[in-house]
């Protein structure tokens, strides 16, 4: 049986990573600690909605919130970011063999089409541009309102 404390703080991680307004404030805090006024200047949203996404990063251990007078501060908890990283970490074995699949496709399809075929002209007409001598098309009379 798995350990649901372990369970709910990795689903907490990812359901709040899933939000790209989150992710940005994460982003924001990467550089040091914010006020949340601060955050909330960043983001054409309301501060209720701000406050919100804060309170999800927090319940997420995402980030600390620490007070002082009325501003609270709020900086990056790299912790539970290594928590989803550990997750991931057996995923990752996936990627290099697609991408060099990826490139051996790509690079022989480059090889295929310079060494049989030469460059193909197309065969469409050009499409007209209207000239400066042509007369242009009668404005459309304006509809009236019944």
């Amino acid at each position: 049986m798995r350990n649901q404390l372990v369970t709910h703080s990795r689903d907490a991680i990812f359901q709040a990573l899933a939000d790209p307004t989150r992710r940005a404030m994460l982003d924001l805090l990467r550089t040091g600690s914010l006020a949340a006024g601060e955050i909330a200047q960043s983001f054409p949203i309301s501060r209720p909605a701000v406050s919100k996404h804060l309170r999800l990063l927090r319940e997420a251990h995402l980030v600390h919130e620490r007070c002082s007078g009325r501003n609270h501060f709020y900086h990056l908890n790299p912790e539970p970011l290594r928590t989803a990283d550990r997750w991931l970490e057996p995923y990752r074995i996936f990627w290099p063999a697609k991408l060099e699949a990826l490139k051996a496709f790509v690079e022989s399809r480059e090889a295929n089409s310079s060494n049989s075929n030469p460059p193909k002209t197309s065969s469409r007409k050009k499409a007209k541009t209207p000239s400066s001598t042509e007369p242009k098309p009668a404005p459309r009379p304006k509809r009236r309102k019944p």
